[in-house]
């Protein structure tokens, strides 16, 4: 006989990469992510794969254009459930928060789209901060 309120197991799965706060630093976070998403049976090429490792690359690049600290690291983190694929990129800048910019960048503009290309992909997105210095930048996409 089963427990009255036995619960199904989840599984989920998990990723974490220290990564240099550079332009290489950012590039290697989105080949880490979509390499680690095809180990977890999550095609490249996919909706999910796609919009997971475009938001990575975003997240990252931001990290390491407002938020670098020399000799401090970014650290990659995904994690995926069977409904949602999460990422994280943590950095060592708890007092530069991100947020959208109050206008469109002018079409020309070099910068100034990733965190609104994050806001129309990911199903939610935010910051947490903790004590000390620091903060996370997630994205979860709902699949």
């Amino acid at each position: 006989m089963t427990a009255p309120h036995a619960q199904a197991s989840v599984t989920v799965r998990m990723f974490t990469q220290r990564l240099s706060a550079t332009r290489r630093g950012a590039r290697l976070a989105r080949r880490f992510a979509a390499q680690q998403l095809e180990a977890w049976h999550i095609p490249c090429g996919s909706d999910v794969s796609d919009i997971a490792t475009l938001i990575v690359a975003e997240l990252a690049a931001n990290a390491v254009l407002h938020a670098r600290v020399p000799g401090r690291d970014i650290l990659l983190r995904l994690s995926a459930d069977a409904r949602t694929v999460r990422v994280e990129i943590a950095d060592a800048r708890g007092e530069r928060l991100p947020a959208l910019p109050p206008t469109l960048p002018r079409g020309d503009a070099d910068t100034g789209r990733g965190l609104l290309l994050v806001d129309a992909l990911a199903t939610r997105w935010g910051v947490e901060t903790k004590p000390g210095p620091g903060k996370t930048v997630w994205a979860e996409i709902d699949h």
